[in-house]
């Protein structure tokens, strides 16, 4: 694939970039590192569409994603690009038949916010040195408030007559210093990204706030230089420190939690080492970078460190943490023979692995996608804020402007602070952030109880559903049932219909067909001795395919049928249990009882669905009476059997017909049309790949228990976002008008600003704290 993509010189000898810029991206033009952060679209080798995931830097609200957005989607052959302010992410689609990587690269390091591949290293640390920085910004600020307010505090406690105007003069000089390293560095970021939006023609959020401060400092220094001026009555050093002070507070804080947030699924996606121990050829161990791995290789893990990829252990005796991966928030025994699982942890000794899938062939890898998936992508309710925050801010500086003309002629000090007030005081960064900060709070902490989450706007969805919908096979019962009885036709020996079947059924990986084939390799221990050509799988009914000995001539090949009575036309036996039928052109070969195990958590889990006032309901492909039987030791009222694909997709239907909202849990082939109907959806255990492309929620441990987890979950995130919404609105509506009455001073415009970024990001914290609570707890 990678092959067919490479040969695009008719793009590369379009120069669009300056040598030095193209230097400084080449490397991501190479086809063989596209990989790394993003995948190849369906049909990637005729259209050479791939959906790339990056980081963005230099971006802390809104209107700063909406500046990248409109940067990369002017770059011809980017066909879309989602950026989210929250996680600090984009999503980035583009065809490599019209570009490559480095002119959207450059497309947005022009527009200045330059990009860095999900999952580098250099992500991580360029956001420390970023963190490391405002800190010291904060800092400096901090110390030069407390010295100007020490200056100021004269002048507001001084009568008439106590402080001479040469004293008052040496105040405001001293105040004048301590300011200058607030203006030149602490507000060093405000002011460049002012500079940017103008010389791009935008307005961004900075905008307002650079303008304050500068219309503040220029008063206060005209003030100092001569006092005896027109606005020679007033300095605001203090309100001006004061409200950098604040602001930057809030924007630290806030930081800080978007850090927890948006850099917690980034610690959960950088879970692989960087380099492990390999076994040489010369029987030495070589520490090589985890990237240069490939199958069949043996490595090294010793305590501590992260499997590299999934593998098979081969000596040794250890424990691993699988949390992420299955949702198992225990330790769980590896022991020589056992699989290991790319990024879980091995806790207690060294072991040796011999290496069986790498890189997008691990499960880990498929998390990563789900997740950096849903850290790029934006809900609903993030683009509507999103929307509104271009024309509010110029609606900001319009009423800024009415606020001054109003004062001007009463007073022209007032005015002008009047004026920076309103700049100050209304910012949508509260209104951006109060939907996309609380659910990746909430992904965040659902990804550490085992429930990766494909798309945010699922959140809401999920939040309103009033039915549940399970499949039973793999989902309610375990992952393979097992095989119990075995009649035959007459002549027939019971382990040769076992083997005709366990042959056909090797070429599914449907539950049923899987317990088949490990009935015979636990008898056997050997291939059965048939081959199968030409298989068909209809989803939901069975499987058929011509099948012969490989002794035999080709012409010989007789058509087999293996699945429900109803695709094998038979009569099915008279039994309560699951049950597989085998047939041919001849009729009736064999059936297969199968003996299903109710999950031990299905119970528990049902009844805490039905304790949230949902109802619960059971579709399954197997006989009514079997899945009346399962739903009955579960605790679900309404079983229905005998389910094709397209009866549960009808059933699904008629329910939201009748206005209901669905989630459905499955974990088949046949599940794929019902969860992309379903309001919300589960790919639950091992699913097969076309339920998890279908589902919006993947559980890849075996935990019912999280279906109720993350309904709560959801609810409690769609309360705080209806919280932030509102704070952020009221927020608004309250202080404009005080500002624009000349009611609210500077540095209170400033602590109102940085409180309502601060208040809306804590608010959504708490969604990951309690979640990290209550896993503590399990």
């Amino acid at each position: 694939m990678q092959a067919a993509l490479a040969p695009l010189s008719p793009v590369s000898s379009q120069p669009s970039f300056t040598p030095a810029a193209d230097e400084r991206w080449q490397l991501l033009d190479d086809p063989t590192e596209w990989l790394e952060f993003g995948q190849p679209g369906e049909g990637a080798a005729s259209s050479g569409l791939w959906s790339s995931h990056v980081v963005v830097q230099g971006m802390h609200c809104a209107a700063c994603a909406l500046t990248v957005e409109a940067a990369l989607r002017k770059v011809p052959g980017v066909i879309e690009a989602q950026v989210n302010a929250a996680s600090q992410r984009a999503r980035v689609v583009w065809s490599a038949t019209a570009t490559r990587p480095s002119r959207w690269f450059e497309a947005s390091a022009a527009a200045g916010y330059p990009l860095l591949p999900a999952g580098s290293q250099i992500a991580s640390a360029q956001r420390s040195r970023d963190l490391r920085m405002a800190l010291w910004r904060w800092l400096v600020s901090g110390f030069c408030m407390m010295q100007v307010m020490m200056y100021a505090y004269p002048a507001y406690i001084a009568r008439p007559g106590d402080m001479t105007a040469d004293a008052a003069q040496l105040l405001r000089w001293a105040s004048w210093v301590l300011t200058l390293p607030v203006v030149l560095f602490s507000c060093g970021p405000f002011f460049r990204s002012a500079w940017r939006d103008l010389r791009a023609g935008r307005v961004g959020m900075d905008l307002p706030v650079a303008f304050g401060v500068l219309v503040t400092f220029v008063v206060s220094s005209a003030a100092t230089f001569d006092a005896s001026g027109p606005l020679g009555r007033e300095v605001y050093f203090d309100s001006l420190t004061m409200f950098v002070f604040f602001l930057l507070t809030g924007r630290w804080f806030e930081a800080r939690l978007r850090d927890r947030t948006a850099g917690a699924l980034e610690a959960l996606m950088n879970r692989l080492p960087d380099s492990i121990e390999r076994l040489a050829s010369d029987g030495n161990w070589a520490r090589v970078a985890v990237r240069r791995l490939a199958a069949g290789d043996v490595v090294r893990v010793r305590p501590g460190e992260a499997f590299p990829a999934d593998g098979l252990v081969i000596e040794g005796d250890t424990s691993a943490d699988e949390a992420l991966l299955t949702g198992e928030s225990r330790p769980v025994p590896r022991s020589c023979g056992d699989h290991v699982l790319a990024g879980s942890y091995n806790l207690s000794a060294v072991v040796q692995v011999r290496i069986e899938s790498v890189g997008e062939g691990t499960r880990f890898a498929q998390i990563v996608r789900l997740m950096e998936s849903a850290a790029s992508r934006k809900p609903r309710l993030a683009m509507l804020a999103d929307r509104v925050a271009r024309p509010f801010l110029v609606a900001v500086l319009a009423s800024a402007a009415l606020a001054a003309m109003f004062w001007w002629q009463a007073d022209p000090g007032k005015a002008l602070m009047a004026a920076v007030a309103v700049l100050i005081v209304t910012c949508p960064c509260a209104l951006s952030l109060a939907t996309p900060a609380a659910m990746l709070a909430s992904v965040g902490a659902l990804a550490r109880g085992g429930v990766l989450t494909s798309n945010l706007q699922a959140l809401e969805a999920l939040a309103s559903v009033d039915t549940v919908v399970f499949d039973k096979t793999g989902t309610l019962t375990g992952d393979i049932p097992r095989l119990e009885r075995v009649y035959c036709r007459q002549g027939l020996r019971p382990g040769d219909a076992l083997e005709m079947a366990a042959a056909l059924a090797a070429q599914s990986m449907h539950p049923v067909a899987r317990a088949l084939v490990n009935a015979w390799q636990a008898q056997f221990r050997a291939p059965p001795d048939w081959v199968v050509e030409r298989t068909i799988e209809t989803a939901g009914l069975g499987l058929e395919g011509l099948m012969r000995r490989p002794s035999a001539n080709a012409r010989t090949c007789r058509r087999t049928r293996l699945g429900s009575s109803t695709f094998c036309n038979v009569k099915p036996l008279d039994v309560d249990t699951a049950q597989v039928h085998l047939a041919d052109d001849q009729g009736w070969i064999a059936s297969f009882v199968l003996a299903e195990e109710l999950r031990p958590d299905a119970a528990a889990a049902v009844a805490a669905l039905r304790a949230q006032g949902l109802t619960v309901r059971l579709l399954s492909g197997d006989s009514d009476s079997a899945a009346k039987e399962i739903g009955a030791r579960a605790g679900i009222d309404f079983a229905q059997g005998g389910c094709t694909p397209e009866d549960k997709l009808d059933v699904l239907w008629r329910l939201q017909a009748e206005r209901r909202q669905i989630a459905m849990v499955g974990d088949g082939l046949n599940d794929g049309p019902s969860l992309a109907r379903a309001n919300a959806s589960f790919a639950f255990g091992r699913s097969v790949p076309l339920s998890r492309a279908r589902a919006d929620f993947v559980v890849p441990g075996e935990r019912l228990a999280s279906i109720p987890e993350a309904i709560a979950q959801a609810r409690k995130t769609l309360r705080v976002v209806r919280q932030n919404l509102f704070w952020a609105a009221g927020y608004n509506a309250l202080c404009v008008p005080l500002a624009v009455m000349g009611w609210l001073p500077a540095w209170l415009a400033g602590l109102g600003m940085a409180a309502s970024s601060f208040v809306v990001v804590l608010n959504a914290a708490r969604l990951g704290i309690a979640a990290a609570g209550s896993q503590a707890s399990r």
